[in-house]
């Protein structure tokens, strides 16, 4: 019990150590899952291991942070987490995501250069084992697009604000030079820079990365509306297509109900037991196409109860593919 005491309070010195702005109690308490009263009872512990802990003032709100940082003694990774960093670069790299694996994979080095040659000594035959012995296994799909220097140029624009210039080879004009604000990148099935078209006023829009061509930061101000949430965006869809949002109704047969109450559609879903055993499960999203597409997997344990659209485009999926494998 002390150990696990021990541990939770260099929990919460680690959080505040890796904060600029501090943490107020209420965000500690929430990052925790403590209460208010128990929070101060671990700041003050915390504020005598490491006196140098200062108040940011920013009425009516306090703050809290350790600004120096915390000395690497404290701060020794454990087999498991740089066993989950490794696995993440590698995932990356199957999926074609080689600048991002890369960046993960200088962290790395960069971890274990920091840590003490007797920690490291320590962690090498566990961490060791857990490489040999766990794999990812990659499932079918499309291998993302990540072309570095694309990759690059979208993220200057996105940290410098500045309006982007590229040649498109997509669309209904492929190969028109746009110029863009953007608004995010989107990581999946296939990469997409969340942008609009400046002077056209149609709002966000996704453009494929490896579609984008002679890529230009120009320098030119160009920012997202301040009440933009790229997650907001991500999740008004079931995947990547944007189109109009519609409300799903999902009926889950009893004998797929187990997998029904641990699969997650969408991230605000909601899951209704039925009392014949089956399940309802309650959405709203746009990109019925790519839920067509995944509700194949489920065979017959799935009935759409609405909406008539997406029942009307798997009925037309399932036309296109007998068409394509009939027999004359």
């Amino acid at each position: 019990m002390r150990h696990e005491k021990g541990a939770r309070l260099l929990e919460l010195a680690r959080m505040l150590a890796s904060t600029a702005e501090g943490l107020t109690l209420d965000e500690m308490g929430e990052r925790l899952a403590v209460s208010r009263r128990t929070v101060e009872r671990m700041r003050d512990a915390v504020w005598e291991m490491f006196p140098q802990m200062e108040i940011v003032d920013e009425p009516p709100t306090r703050r809290f942070r350790i600004p120096s940082g915390l000395d690497g003694l404290f701060q020794a990774p454990t087999a498991e987490e740089l066993a989950a960093l490794a696995a993440s670069a590698e995932l990356m790299d199957r999926q074609g995501a080689g600048a991002r694996a890369a960046a993960l994979r200088s962290l790395e080095q960069k971890v274990l250069s920091a840590t003490r040659a007797a920690a490291r000594r320590r962690l090498a035959p566990d961490l060791e084992a857990l490489l040999q012995a766990e794999t990812i296994a990659v499932t079918a799909g499309p291998r993302p697009f990540e072309e570095e220097h694309v990759l690059a140029g979208v993220r200057e624009a996105l940290k410098s604000m500045s309006i982007l210039r590229f040649r498109y080879e997509g669309g209904s004009t492929p190969g028109r030079v746009r110029e863009v604000t953007p608004y995010g990148i989107l990581f999946g099935r296939s990469n997409y820079l969340v942008a609009e078209e400046t002077g056209v006023r149609t709002g966000p829009r996704n453009w494929r990365l490896d579609r984008i061509l002679d890529i230009e930061v120009t320098g030119q101000p160009g920012a997202p509306p301040e009440d933009f949430s790229l997650q907001a965006y991500a999740d008004e869809s079931f995947g990547i297509y944007q189109d109009d949002t519609e409300d799903v109704v999902l009926r889950i047969l009893p004998e797929g109900r187990e997998d029904g109450l641990r699969w997650r559609f969408h991230a605000r879903q909601k899951v209704e037991e039925q009392p014949d055993g089956s399940v309802l499960v309650r959405f709203r999203a746009s990109g019925m196409r790519e839920l067509a597409w995944h509700l194949f997997t489920w065979g017959d344990k799935i009935r759409v109860v609405g909406p008539p659209a997406l029942q009307e485009m798997l009925v037309s999926e399932i036309e296109v593919a007998r068409q394509a494998h009939v027999r004359n």
